[in-house]
C-alpha cells in the first residue's frame, strides 16, 4: 500500500494500558477470501477496550493484539464505519475487516464521529428497541449517561420519544448530558439516585433501565424500575459483576434483560445492517450525533486509555492513526500529564 512501517499499538501481555501496551511497526494486513482491507482514518477508543487489555472483559484474546474495535476506515475511495472481528485490531493504520461489519459513512459526521458511531449506537439501538422494547411516551433512565455508549442511548431515547433520565458523576458531564437533550439529569455524586428517579416518575418508576455500570447502580436501579419494568444489563462499568437477588424482580414485577452487541453482529448481520442505515439517518437528519469527548494522535493512545479507565473522559475518545509524532512537551514532563 506504499506505507513501510506501518504503525499499530499492541497489548503485549495483560495489565493497565500504558504498562502493557507499545506503539511498534507491523507489516501490512493481508486480507484472506472474502475480506477487505481498510485504510484506517479514525478509531474510538471507550471502556471495554480497558478491559480487554487488562484481560477483565469477558472474552479473552491471544497476545499480542492490537485493541479497538471501531472505525472510520476508507476502502475503493469510500468512507465507511466499520466494527472489527472479535472486538480487537482496530488500533493501527491498516484493518483487515469482514464485509458484513463495514457500513456506509453518514455524509454528516467528522471520521472522528463516524468512528464513535457503529458499536456505541448500535449497543443502544438494540438494547432499547430490540430487547427493552422502548416505547414512545416512557422514562428509560441512563447509567452513565456521559460515556459513549451512554451518549448514545440518551439521544435515542429521545428520539424515539421516551423521556430521558441520564446519571452521571460532576458539574461538567451533567451540563453535556443536558446539551445532549436529557430531559432529566441527576448527578450520582450530589444526589439521592433511588429517591430522584422516584420523584420523577411520580413514584411509578422507569419503564426501561440502561444500565452499563453494573455493581450498586444496578442494584439503585432495581429499587427505582416500576412494575412492568426492563432493568437491560449493557455492561460492567463500575468492574462490579452484580448478584441479581431474584426476589427483587418477582416483588416488583420487572425484567432483567441482557443486551450482547455482538451476538446480534454474529447471527443477524442483516438486522444490523438495517439498524446502522436508520441511525445513519437520524444523523443526517441533525437528531443524533455521537459525542467525542476528544481526539488524539496515535502516540497518546496508550495514556487516553488509561485515563478512560480511571473514568476521567467523556464520550469517547477518536485516535488519528496517521499523527504518529511524540508530543515532545508530555516526553520532556511526564509528571504534568492531564
Amino acid at each position: 500500500m506504499g506505507v513501510v512501517p506501518l504503525k499499530a499499538w499492541l497489548a503485549e501481555r495483560l495489565g493497565e494500558p500504558e504498562d502493557v501496551m507499545a506503539l511498534r511497526d507491523v507489516p501490512s494486513p493481508t486480507p484472506a477470501d472474502g475480506e477487505v482491507l481498510l485504510r484506517v482514518r479514525a478509531v474510538s477508543l471507550g471502556f471495554p477496550d480497558v478491559l480487554i487489555v487488562r484481560g477483565e472483559y469477558q472474552t479473552r484474546h491471544e497476545l499480542p493484539f492490537s485493541p479497538g474495535s471501531e472505525v472510520c476506515g476508507e476502502v475503493g475511495g469510500e468512507r465507511v464505519a466499520a466494527v472489527a472481528v472479535g472486538g480487537t485490531g482496530a488500533l493501527a493504520q491498516y484493518l483487515v475487516a469482514d464485509p458484513r461489519y463495514v457500513y456506509p459513512a453518514p455524509t454528516s459526521l467528522s471520521d472522528a464521529e463516524t468512528a464513535a458511531l457503529p458499536a456505541a449506537f448500535m449497543t443502544a439501538w438494540f438494547g432499547l428497541h430490540e430487547r427493552g422494547r422502548l416505547q414512545p411516551g416512557e422514562t428509560v433512565v441512563v447509567t452513565a449517561a456521559a460515556g459513549g455508549v451512554g451518549s448514545a442511548a440518551v439521544q435515542l431515547g429521545r428520539a424515539a420519544g421516551a423521556r430521558v433520565i441520564g446519571i452521571t458523576r460532576g458539574s461538567a458531564k451533567t451540563a453535556r448530558i443536558r446539551e445532549l437533550g436529557a430531559h432529566v439529569v441527576i448527578d450520582s455524586t450530589a444526589e439521592d439516585v433511588v429517591a430522584r428517579v422516584r420523584e420523577e416518575t411520580e413514584g411509578g418508576g422507569a419503564d426501561v433501565v440502561f444500565d452499563v455500570v453494573g455493581g450498586d447502580a444496578y442494584h439503585a436501579a432495581s429499587r427505582y424500575v416500576g412494575c412492568g419494568g426492563r432493568i437491560l444489563v449493557v455492561g460492567f462499568a463500575s468492574g462490579e459483576v452484580q448478584s441479581a437477588r431474584l426476589n427483587r424482580p418477582l416483588l416488583g414485577g420487572f425484567s432483567i434483560v441482557g443486551v450482547n452487541m455482538s451476538l446480534h453482529l454474529r447471527h443477524e448481520p442483516d438486522a444490523v445492517r438495517e439498524a446502522m442505515s436508520a441511525i445513519a439517518k437520524l444523523c443526517d437528519a441533525g437528531t443524533v450525533k455521537p459525542f467525542v469527548g476528544v481526539t488524539v494522535g496515535m502516540a497518546d493512545a496508550a495514556h487516553q486509555l488509561q485515563r478512560i479507565g480511571a473514568g476521567l473522559t467523556s464520550g469517547r475518545v477518536a485516535v488519528d492513526p496517521w499523527q504518529v509524532a511524540v508530543d515532545p512537551w508530555r516526553q520532556a514532563a511526564p509528571q504534568l500529564r492531564e
